[in-house]
């Protein structure tokens, strides 16, 4: 329990977590048009594009990943509890593991599945981080899921759904694998700078005697914004 009441001068507590709630949400409702998509300009590059091109698919996975509102949705949920940078390291290593071994096997294999329904269950996972803050699981069916073991698990999943998206733009066999290579730097570029901005802001919350009071109302607009994300997902299957 936090007793220091230090606040950032420029942001009260209470405006700080009606801009958490805000930014939730409006991430979420943007879920249909921007599931795991590209930028229509970044696609044709993609499309186009042969030979080696190192920075160029680095700036692409660093901006996908800081622009991926679903991995940094989940991402908030993973450190909202952990304080100790050790911990922090060992959870984001985790994600970034399956997150690269599925979007490198993916794309190499060809293998693909629905983009709606992998989207659909990485909002379930969203979903999952919150009830899980919430110590849901223990109250509920008397025990604790490993929670290492899940983050690796929906990793696997987040880098799937890149990799299903990555397929349909058919990159050019010429330079393939050192380009995925790239993206995928770029991707864990852009997950620690995200880290870092999530973090400096949790920061601030964590120093004020607030953030235990308000951390339930944070975890169910958390849980709320993947059910939503989920909504939108499983809608655009249906009607696809």
């Amino acid at each position: 329990m936090f007793t220091r009441t230090i606040a950032p001068p420029w942001m009260s507590t209470r405006r700080l977590l009606l801009a958490v709630s805000l930014i939730l949400l409006t991430l979420a409702a943007g879920a249909e048009a921007w599931a795991h998509n590209v930028a229509e300009g970044d696609k044709g590059y993609i499309q186009e594009s042969t030979g080696f091109l190192f920075w160029p698919f680095v700036y692409l996975g660093a901006k996908h990943m800081v622009t991926g509102y679903d991995h940094l949705l989940f991402l908030f949920g993973v450190i909202f509890f952990l304080y100790r940078m050790k911990d922090i390291g060992l959870y984001v290593t985790l994600f970034a593991i399956g997150h690269s071994t599925t979007m490198l096997f993916g794309v190499l294999s060809g293998i693909s599945a629905n983009a709606y329904i992998i989207d659909a269950i990485i909002g379930l996972s969203v979903v999952y981080k919150a009830l899980d803050n919430l110590g849901a699981f223990q109250r509920w069916f008397g025990f604790q899921p490993d929670t290492r073991a899940a983050t690796l698990i929906f990793g696997f999943f987040h880098g799937f759904g890149l990799a299903t998206k990555i397929i349909e733009f058919e990159i050019a066999n010429d330079g393939l694998i050192p380009n995925l290579l790239a993206f995928n730097i770029g991707v864990e570029i852009g997950q620690l700078l995200a880290l870092a901005a999530i973090l400096i802001l949790m920061g601030y919350w964590r120093r004020t005697s607030s953030f235990m009071r308000h951390a339930f109302a944070a975890n169910v607009l958390l849980m709320t914004a993947g059910f939503v994300l989920v909504g939108y997902q499983l809608a655009g299957y249906a009607i696809s």
